[in-house]
């Protein structure tokens, strides 16, 4: 009996997934494009795809498309560690790019927090096991980011540099996540759809001194990762601590 073609097109696709052509999280081609390429129509091409979802192969989320189908690399929100700490403490091999190195007069928001005056900004990709992860902007106030170098943000994460190199000690942060959507320029640098699901985190480091010493801004495409908080008992309250509406 011949093999349907919805089976043979998810024969082919099996085979790419098993020979390492797609890596975890790793977005598919479109169901447009994969229909012009084996030459049926798009009830088929679903087809097939769905049938490799059943087999716990890819999945798929409303404006991202496709993907390889991946545990989400979880991110604990316990302590002051760093997306490198977190990406090694889960067996991946952590990365960075630095994209920009710069002095600048500050965007609202930054000076809001840092205080008056200029402010370094690096932007950087970072990576896990080679694929983009999270694009992060970090800002710190001149007076600090003077003593760095592009070369010390490219090798080192700025908690290392701030507490060792420059003997800063770092009393705590706080960490606030809200969903979004992908720019068109963090679309291209994190290799999914522009309007995709993304994670958005604002971060606030002090020093012991409790100044505000960095503001970072880390985008993350939704389906790659996720945050874990430990909520202990508070009263009869359901809601997590800390838990707001967005105005």
């Amino acid at each position: 009996m011949r093999t349907p073609r919805y089976q043979q097109i998810a024969n082919e696709l099996r085979s790419r997934l098993e020979s390492s052509d797609y890596t975890a999280g790793r977005l598919l081609p479109s169901e447009a494009t994969l229909s012009d390429e084996f030459s049926v129509s798009r009830v088929t091409t679903r087809r097939a795809l769905e049938e490799l979802r059943t087999e716990g192969l890819i999945d798929s989320r409303q404006g991202l498309g496709w993907y390889v189908a991946a545990e989400p690399l979880r991110q604990v929100l316990s302590g002051l560690d760093t997306i490198e700490d977190q990406l090694a403490a889960s067996g991946v091999v952590a990365g960075r790019r630095v994209l920009d190195f710069a002095f600048i007069d500050p965007p609202r928001r930054v000076s809001d927090v840092l205080g008056p005056g200029r402010a370094l900004e690096v932007r950087r990709l970072n990576l896990a096991d080679g694929e983009p992860f999270a694009r992060v902007t970090v800002w710190c106030p001149e007076t600090i980011g003077a003593s760095l170098s592009r070369d010390d943000v490219e090798a080192r994460p700025f908690y290392d540099l701030l507490s060792e190199e420059l003997s800063i000690p770092l009393s705590g942060a706080q960490q606030t996540i809200g969903a979004g959507a992908a720019s068109p320029a963090d679309a291209e640098l994190l290799g999914v759809p522009e309007g995709s699901p993304v994670l958005i985190c604002e971060r606030v480091t002090r020093s012991a001194d409790r100044a505000p010493v960095l503001l970072s801004e880390h985008i993350y495409p939704a389906h790659l990762t996720a945050f874990t908080v430990e909520m202990p008992s508070a009263g009869n309250s359901e809601a997590p601590t800390g838990l707001r509406l967005v105005e």
